[in-house]
């Protein structure tokens, strides 16, 4: 907790012998010891409380990102279940070919049809 060496802790039972005697010394270090005890005691307690809270949450957090993970799976597999019928009943296949019909027929009608520039040079080299 603090960063004491050897002499600062001889020097801090010199100042103490002198400032107490001989007499007192023994009880007041008992005193201060078990001061030190109960003010380490506290902070393990508050430090062991907050550790709990801290899982606690990260118990809730999880527990709840699980419950939104199995709410996107199920959206999934409803939304891959509606997918794979829809494509099942070939409505697309319908679509599409009606979209690519009209197409076609324009393309080969532009193809076939020959374009008033067309008709002029060929009147031209008649």
């Amino acid at each position: 907790m603090f960063d004491i060496g050897f002499t600062e802790l001889v020097l801090i039972g010199i100042v103490a012998l002198l400032v107490l005697g001989p007499d007192r010394l023994p009880g007041a270090a008992r005193v201060a010891g078990l001061w030190l005890g109960r003010i380490k005691r506290g902070f393990n307690s508050i430090k062991e409380d907050v550790e709990r809270e801290l899982g606690a949450d990260e118990i809730r957090r999880e527990l709840h990102n699980e419950g939104i993970l199995e709410k996107e799976r199920k959206m999934l597999k409803e939304t891959a279940d509606k997918a794979n019928k829809v494509l099942s009943d070939k409505p697309m296949q319908n679509l599409f070919e009606d979209t690519v019909k009209p197409i076609e027929k324009m393309l080969d009608s532009d193809i076939t049809q020959p374009t008033d520039s067309d008709t002029t040079k060929q009147e031209q080299a008649k």
